[in-house]
């Protein structure tokens, strides 16, 4: 089977997993603000996965690792064209080059947002141009790095007086953790059914 079919098969709505999130930590009645990122596939026979990282002086997230993708505007049809839209503006990612998979399970963000993860697949070696005004820079990691729990080290820290657990990976020097980290873990789980 195909690493295509299994992504489709392990994203099927009846596969039960553990969800890890934090909505743990949201008081009652909290309302989340919809978002949604895109996980963008190559098209390799070791597929991989692009990710951005933020400039070190925007207000929030500052140089964190992170998925394109963002608020989900008033325009956007649904978390699809959500995903798209800001994967176009972040990294010009063109939307007609994307064939999309689905929607994986949906991470609840103590920054306060219900982000919907999208995946898709890519052509390989598109030429992404990162947006100076949004991403600092963009690199791709092997799927297969990123899915395999040895790489994902479960740490605790205190935030906002809450001991809080996230995952964090080191790739080639650069931290992939917290939300990032959290939606690959779920992705992964998903995958080893």
């Amino acid at each position: 089977m195909s690493w295509r079919q299994n992504i489709i098969d392990a994203l099927a709505p009846d596969r039960q997993i553990d969800i890890h999130d934090e909505r743990r930590f949201a008081a009652e009645g909290f309302v989340y603000r919809p978002a949604a990122v895109l996980i963008a596939l190559t098209d390799r026979s070791e597929p991989g996965v692009i990710l951005t990282q933020r400039p070190d002086w925007l207000r929030s997230h500052a140089g964190q690792v992170a998925f394109p993708g963002g608020k989900i505007d008033d325009t956007d049809s649904d978390v699809f064209a959500a995903a798209l839209r800001e994967a176009e503006e972040e990294i010009a990612l063109p939307r007609d080059a994307v064939t999309l998979l689905g929607e994986a399970d949906t991470y609840h963000s103590g920054s306060g947002y219900r982000i919907s993860p999208v995946l898709g697949i890519i052509p390989p070696d598109l030429p992404l141009v990162a947006n100076p005004e949004e991403v600092d820079d963009w690199f791709e990691v092997p799927l297969d790095f990123l899915v395999d729990p040895k790489n994902a080290k479960l740490q605790t820290a205190t935030w906002q007086g809450q001991t809080r657990q996230y995952y964090d990976m080191d790739w080639q020097g650069r931290r992939i953790w917290g939300v990032t980290a959290g939606i690959i873990a779920n992705l992964a789980r998903r995958l080893r059914g």
